[in-house]
């Protein structure tokens, strides 16, 4: 257990006797996730550094602390890449950061989220034990995978030590395509894809044009060019960049940035405002001054459920709310890992 350790299971054994509630943050580059907390700070930042990677392996472990782009470089060095593409948000975005959220890119549809690319982790829990659950292979537990319930979790479960991550090989070749189609046809071309063995790698549409990657040997992309169509865009990667870290213009925006998830095949929903889909149609960006229970309503008669991402008022629930039944189940989860609420309390939910 290393000195950094040590002093955070201190802060947590402090905290709990004092009745003190704690707002875990490394970079604070995702702040804007969810709620504020009126807590003290626990700074994770200075937890840093890879303490394994070998590529012959495909596994990479790094402390929560570890900026995102030293993994990334580390990864790059070896041709290899985080599968789920993830957003930073920030130059100084961490992996802690980035797993609590489980925040993933626009390859997610294609290769997977966040979530199934973790393999083990250690956590101290709300009585300042610390804790392993997982390693470094992707069977190594029976049971329910407890590591995985730590991502998305928002800090309110435990604070992330140290995350072993399945890596993967970056693709040899990458093309990106654009056409000129309406969001209803965008989403029926790209549904149709997914049932093609295809290259496609990633897929949204503006509001005018759709545009895709394929990934993999020179001949099949060039094959596959063929089939698909559409004309070629210079400087792909830099496009794919921007739309993950949200840099397109479409979220410049001082309104509420909503985030819908729902299944790729539904067809645009008719809401007031403008779309960007991404991920092959299963998340859509919404921007819109249409009253929140509106949007959820209709998003959830679909199968989906809406998130308000960006410019929340702090009066509207950044998460869907829960049922109360779903509510009951959090708040044993919770007490489980948490008895004491110290950590980010409200930051999902705010009855949590």
């Amino acid at each position: 257990m290393s000195d950094q350790s040590s002093l955070l299971r201190d802060q947590v054994v402090a905290a709990q006797t004092q009745q003190r509630p704690l707002s875990i943050r490394g970079n604070n580059t995702k702040s804007f996730l969810g709620h504020p907390c009126d807590a003290t700070i626990l700074d994770t930042s200075s937890h840093s550094g890879i303490l394994h990677y070998e590529p012959t392996e495909l596994v990479i472990t790094a402390r929560a602390g570890t900026l995102l782009s030293d993994i990334k470089q580390c990864l790059d060095e070896q041709q290899q890449m985080l599968a789920f593409e993830p957003p930073s948000y920030g130059e100084k975005a961490t992996l802690g950061g980035t797993i609590a959220c489980n925040l993933s890119g626009p390859r997610r549809p294609y290769t997977g989220a966040a979530r199934d690319y973790v393999l083990g982790c250690h956590i101290i829990n709300g009585q300042g034990h610390i804790m392993k659950f997982g390693g470094e292979v992707m069977k190594n537990v029976a049971g329910y995978d407890v590591s995985r319930l730590m991502t998305g979790s928002l800090g309110t479960l435990g604070i992330l030590l140290d995350v072993s991550l399945k890596v993967i090989p970056k693709p040899l070749h990458e093309l990106t395509i654009s056409k000129e189609l309406d969001g209803d046809q965008a989403l029926q071309l790209m549904s149709h894809w997914r049932q093609t063995p295809l290259p496609v790698s990633a897929a949204c549409h503006n509001g005018e044009q759709l545009f895709f990657r394929l990934s993999g040997s020179e001949k099949a992309l060039k094959t596959a060019h063929s089939k698909i169509g559409g004309e070629r865009i210079d400087n792909g990667d830099h496009f794919w960049q921007r739309l993950n870290e949200h840099q397109h213009a479409f979220f410049n925006s001082s309104k509420k940035i909503w985030r819908l998830s729902l299944p790729s095949t539904v067809p645009m929903l008719e809401l007031d405002g403008k779309t960007f889909l991404d991920w092959g149609g299963a998340q859509r960006w919404l921007v819109s001054d249409i009253k929140p229970d509106t949007i959820r309503q209709l998003v959830g008669s679909v199968g989906g459920h809406a998130t308000v991402y960006r410019n929340n008022d702090d009066q509207t629930d950044s998460f869907q709310p829960l049922s109360l039944n779903m509510l009951y189940l959090h708040q044993q989860i919770k007490k489980a890992f948490d008895p004491h609420g110290l950590f980010n309390p409200g930051r999902m939910h705010r009855e949590i």
